[in-house]
């Protein structure tokens, strides 16, 4: 029988998507009088996921480095460290005086999992970014205070102990190994399905913006460092970060995201909607407050015969919709149109402006917070929520694949022709990766 001391070692997992739940047999009657029965279990600790295609990140801000594992992926995938760099580059802080000052180059490494060839070869794929500008003592103050709606205080309330320099795993800094696993989940979704996921900012502040949401192009938004498509809005958006910047204050704003292209079919009814799991991981985001898809809450001022999106069948011999107040997901499953969902992101917490609030010591006192942090994250939080809009439906077609495409589609109901052949690849790169 083993003793608490080795039932926990044990459940220590090896490889970090291990999730376990296991009781320990309680002692016989003779063993266990005078003793206080514990049942010991050890629970996901929030660090990995997806069900298929499984994202663990680990690292915090002032540490050695930050990173991610993923497992899941598919062989034979091609991928390179340049296109992951390309979107750790787009999420990197210092890009302008607009984000945080930190300077990083944020330069990654695959450790593991893609071959000198450059494909996926089907185990765990590792990625690490190693922390160079690291300065701890800005943080002082917060050792003995806490930051208003910051996590400072519900990490001693759950753990009884934090990571005080950089806030530890609440620092954005967490969601490079997201942006870095949501490159790859990228390219699989548009090698294999032609799948776009496009991110913008929509509005800072009270700033709003007007994007033609089937036209806009990732040129277009990439063109200016509030990223937000709408020239005119982004120029005023900036302009009103940099104002707020000059206080000493944050402010907040909303990111729109886009998916083209996506395979109809994704997602699953009751628990495994597609929605409900977009949600999931998009309000997982640091200082992500609000989220939406299609019509979202103005939906909820309609009737019916305003809402409904009206079906037709395309001379190509695909069910459309005339609208997309649904925003691409219907019954919890996608239906082939734009997948259009919004994110809405509070400002940062960290201000250098007085406040009140709470020590450890249990005292009411005043903090005024040092650091380098961005005055609005939006701009920045663009390539996360792309990223995890692109893990999300990369875990769902993995699931897809399991359980609707092993038998033939030839005698399917649907009536939409392109449901049998929308998952038709393009092979050359396949026996391009078996030739190496």
């Amino acid at each position: 029988m083993m003793t608490s001391t080795q039932a926990s070692s044990c459940l220590l997992p090896s490889c970090p998507h291990t999730v376990s739940s296991r009781v320990l047999r309680r002692p016989a009657p003779q063993q266990r009088e005078g003793r206080r029965q514990v049942l010991t279990q050890a629970a996901a600790q929030g660090s990995t996921f997806g069900q298929l295609f499984r994202v663990t990140t680990y690292g915090t801000s002032h540490g050695l480095g930050v990173g991610c594992i993923v497992d899941g992926c598919p062989p034979r995938l091609p991928i390179s460290v340049e296109e992951i760099q390309g979107d750790l580059d787009r999420r990197r802080p210092g890009q302008s005086r607009i984000t945080t000052p930190r300077k990083e180059s944020d330069t990654c490494e695959i450790v593991s999992g893609v071959s000198s060839s450059g494909w996926t070869e089907g185990d765990p794929i590792h990625i690490t970014v190693p922390n160079a500008t690291q300065r701890s003592q800005d943080y002082a103050e917060m050792e003995v205070a806490y930051r208003p709606s910051h996590a400072d205080a519900t990490y001693d309330m759950k753990y009884g102990t934090r990571a005080v320099a950089g806030g530890g795993r609440a620092s954005a800094r967490e969601t490079i190994g997201r942006v870095a696993a949501g490159a790859i989940a990228k390219k699989l979704l548009k090698q294999v399905c032609g799948t776009e996921v496009l991110g913008y900012v929509s509005r800072v502040k009270d700033v709003g913006s007007n994007v033609d949401e089937d036209t806009v192009t990732s040129g277009q938004i990439e063109s200016n460092a509030v990223r937000c498509p709408d020239t005119d809005a982004a120029e005023q958006m900036y302009k009103v970060i940099d104002a707020i910047r000059k206080t000493g204050d944050s402010c907040g704003g909303e990111v729109t995201c886009i998916v083209r292209r996506c395979p109809k079919g994704l997602g699953a009814p009751v628990f495994g909607k597609l929605e409900a799991e977009l949600a999931g991981a998009l309000m997982s985001l640091p200082a992500s407050k609000g989220f939406e898809i299609g019509s979202g809450f103005a939906g909820s001022r309609l009737l019916g015969s305003e809402h409904n999106d009206e079906f037709y069948m395309a001379p190509d011999g695909q069910i459309r919709t005339r609208t997309n107040r649904s925003g691409g997901v219907q019954g919890g499953i996608s239906n082939g149109e734009n997948i259009v969902l919004r994110v809405a992101f509070k400002p940062t917490a960290t201000i250098s402006k007085n406040q009140k609030t709470v020590g450890r010591a249990g005292v009411d006192m005043e903090l005024r917070a040092r650091g380098r942090h961005d005055p609005c994250v939006v701009p920045r939080a663009v390539p996360m929520v792309e990223a995890m809009v692109a893990l999300v439906l990369a875990d769902h077609l993995l699931q897809h694949f399991a359980q609707c495409e092993l038998l033939p589609r030839q005698d399917s109901i649907s009536p939409d022709t392109s449901i049998a052949g929308q998952f038709k690849r393009d092979t050359s790169a396949l026996q391009q990766a078996a030739s190496h």
